[in-house]
């Protein structure tokens, strides 16, 4: 069946011809849902394309039975319940770069409005009044901007008020001093820019970090008559401080694109005299509303139909040149996490997971997100992928590591994983690649071998004597079970051997339990991969 596609807000046309273009793909277009129709209308779509309306709370995931991926036109997903996406497994995509340049313009658009009163002119004008002097401003070359938050939008508004001869000092907690630099910014501490800045604009997400960060505290540490501009979040300024500070004197201007509620109705604080207004314009133009839209049909067409991430929030993005080479690896390290579920008993409380030779240099976190979902699917009742498997993980206090290393041995390259229990136990397995891509396992424990990890398989470790495997065979045989390949390992310090013996269908339980009477077998698992 082909992976079907719900776009539940306005999307340009382009957009749309974007994925309806994709082969493969089939297009459902209902834009403008309530919460309650999304619900109805999400059950069996595999991709969910949105603007800012869509709301996609715990609610509607919770009836995405077949939801794979949540692609938002835009930067924000404020409206998308990101850590219920994550804990469903359900990858969500945004398009940071798409309107970054619109959002940035409106914001220097913003700025100089309040610095020139040019909104309170031309209200004047309209009513006949020559309100001249009263609409005096300021000039903003040679004063000093201050610039919350150096993503996309934020270098690109420091770069645009450099071209107007502004001073810029930053703040970004993951930004260096070196790059800041670079970008002609200098860096400073929060306080600092507060001190220091004519005219203050915040770029960063709304977090618990940024909420409420412009109060009544941090307004009093500002210049006299500083002009505060936020085209980003709602609620990132205080509106009740900012209206304190505006009637004290000590803000001379605001200019706000975003707010807590939108809309948010005539509040005080928009209907104050010294207040620019516009209701989320940041990313409205026809320019960048056409960029969105087909780059986010694009990202969730290609995960669909190629498997390529691009502009994740919550699982690590894998290149279109990457993927083809990346996949392989991750459908080596999701086997060998399947297997080692299936055969062992222990209940992790670490996992470590290797990579050697060609392995160790690609990015580690796909494969190791492989394993986890692998292991961690079979020991839990909800579903466990790629994309929740590292919450999972954390949320039941399961240490993660990894370790790489270019150097090869016997094979040019490997993945292993360890599972670590209570009392120092642990159990480990390592795979490779075959010339055509397929997984191998060549590592159990102190077992060394080498054979195919697909599909069904009876799987187990007996003393190193004659005569086990024929008896196996005759009671697959006996119980009309076809064996389509049987490979060997050993150990020959312990005189323990394992062999895996690839079967056609379902193994019956019983015959599990006679297999593992039989004389001289330790263990028999009925283990399935894929």
């Amino acid at each position: 069946m082909m992976p079907k596609v719900l776009v539940s807000d306005s999307l340009s046309k382009d957009g749309l011809a974007a994925l309806e273009g994709t082969e493969g793909l089939t297009v459902d277009y209902k834009p403008g849902l309530s919460e309650d129709e999304l619900v109805e209308a999400i059950k069996g779509v595999n991709g969910l394309v949105i603007r800012s309306g869509s709301k996609v709370t715990a609610k509607v995931i919770a009836a995405a039975d077949e939801l794979k991926v949540v692609g938002r036109a835009g930067i924000g997903v404020d409206n998308v319940d990101v850590p219920e996406a994550s804990r469903r497994g359900i990858i969500v995509m945004n398009t940071p770069t798409g309107n970054a340049v619109t959002t940035a313009e409106h914001a220097i658009s913003l700025l100089m409005s309040i610095a020139r009163k040019i909104p309170f002119a031309s209200a004047a004008m309209k009513e006949g009044k020559w309100e001249k002097k009263k609409c005096q401003g300021i000039e903003l070359a040679g004063k000093t901007l201050g610039v919350i938050g150096l993503g996309n939008i934020g270098r690109i508004v420091a770069e645009r008020a450099s071209g107007l001869h502004m001073k810029i000092v930053g703040f970004d907690p993951v930004v260096t001093k070196e790059r800041a630099a670079e970008l002609g910014i200098e860096l400073v501490t929060l306080d600092e820019l507060f001190a220091r800045a004519d005219a203050i604009t915040v770029h960063t997400p709304l977090n618990k970090h940024t909420q409420g960060l412009v109060n009544d505290d941090t307004i009093a540490k500002m210049k006299d008559g500083v002009l505060l501009v936020n085209a980003a979040r709602g609620g990132i300024y205080e509106e009740d401080a900012l209206i304190r500070g505006l009637e004290s004197g000590k803000i001379a201007g605001v200019a706000i694109d975003v707010y807590v509620e939108e809309p948010p109705g005539l509040t005080d604080l928009i209907k104050h005299p010294l207040v620019v207004a516009t209701p989320h314009l940041g990313a409205s133009t026809t320019e960048a509303q056409q960029r969105v839209a087909v780059e986010i049909a694009q990202q969730v067409a290609a995960y669909l139909t190629t498997g390529e991430i691009s502009n994740s929030l919550n699982v690590p993005a894998i290149p279109a040149e990457l993927a083809p080479v990346l996949g392989p690896y991750q459908r080596l390290a999701s086997a060998l996490g399947e297997f080692l579920a299936q055969v062992s008993d222990i209940e992790p409380i670490g996992i470590e997971i290797g990579a050697e030779g060609e392995a160790a240099t690609l990015s580690l976190a796909p494969i190791v997100n492989a394993a986890l979902a692998g292991l961690l699917d079979k020991f839990l009742e909800a579903p466990v992928n790629a994309v929740n498997a590292p919450l999972v993980a954390k949320d039941r206090g399961i240490e993660v590591s990894e370790n790489k290393s270019t150097a090869t041995g016997e094979f040019s390259t490997l993945v292993s994983l360890t599972v670590k229990g209570k009392g120092g136990t642990s159990v480990s397995v390592a795979g490779t690649l075959a010339a055509d891509g397929t997984a191998r396992l060549v590592r159990w424990g102190a077992l060394e071998m080498e054979a195919h990890l697909d599909g069904a398989m009876l799987v187990l470790r007996n003393a190193d004597r004659p005569g086990v495997i024929g008896r196996i065979g005759t009671l697959l045989g006996e119980s009309g079970i076809n064996v389509s390949r049987m490979q060997v390992g050993l150990d020959a310090s312990a005189k323990e051997a394992a062999s895996l013996w690839a079967i056609d269908g379902k193994l019956p339980s019983d015959l599990v339990e006679n297999v593992r009477a039989s004389d001289n077998v330790n263990q028999a698992f009925a283990v399935r991969i894929g």
